[in-house]
């Protein structure tokens, strides 16, 4: 079973739509009223954007992106999902001189199991990875920004600098992702 973490993006209706299109079944929880101690029973976890930073939601997020790794769960962070991921094991963000809105290519740097051609995708974000961790790795990069996706060396742990959930590229990554 998916559980899909609400961050607060304006773009999670966008995801949960089109995972209810094509018939994946998932639980959508607010990182408030999510109980850390049922996430034992979720396979994969999509953990979504977010509008404003939160300390609490930080902190929670931080806690899943933990409790998936430790226990092999499948996890696939949304653009604040990919920077907390990032920030959970010991990279840094920036904030970037303007806001990142719009259409991008994401070129694919080496294989993997979500995705295998270029991309084109959507972008939101007004942060960015600026430096990633030991353990995870840049699988895609675009023009503006050189961590567009990442991936753990060893897990089956992702992250997308863009949203996924707003391009039918970006839908085949989730779908991939969803049938790991």
């Amino acid at each position: 079973m998916l559980l899909v973490v609400d961050n607060g993006s304006i773009y999670t209706k966008q995801l949960t739509d089109f995972l209810n299109k094509k018939k994946i079944f998932f639980e959508k929880y607010t990182p408030y009223i999510l109980e850390l101690d049922s996430l034992k029973k979720y396979e994969y976890i999509i953990l979504s954007g977010r509008r404003k930073n939160d300390k609490k939601i930080n902190e929670i997020n931080s806690k899943i992106i933990n409790f998936s790794i430790k226990n092999n769960k499948k996890l696939l962070g949304i653009c604040y999902g990919a920077e907390i991921l990032a920030l959970t094991l010991g990279g840094t963000i920036r904030k970037i001189e303007s806001i990142q809105k719009g259409n991008e290519k994401i070129e694919i740097l080496q294989n993997n199991l979500i995705v295998n051609n270029s991309l084109n995708v959507f972008e939101s974000h007004g942060y960015e990875i600026s430096k990633l961790p030991d353990m995870l790795i840049s699988i895609g990069k675009s023009n503006n920004c050189k961590y567009e996706i990442i991936q753990h060396k060893e897990k089956l742990i992702f992250g997308t600098q863009f949203h996924p959930e707003m391009s039918l590229d970006g839908n085949d990554l989730i779908e991939h992702f969803c049938s790991l």
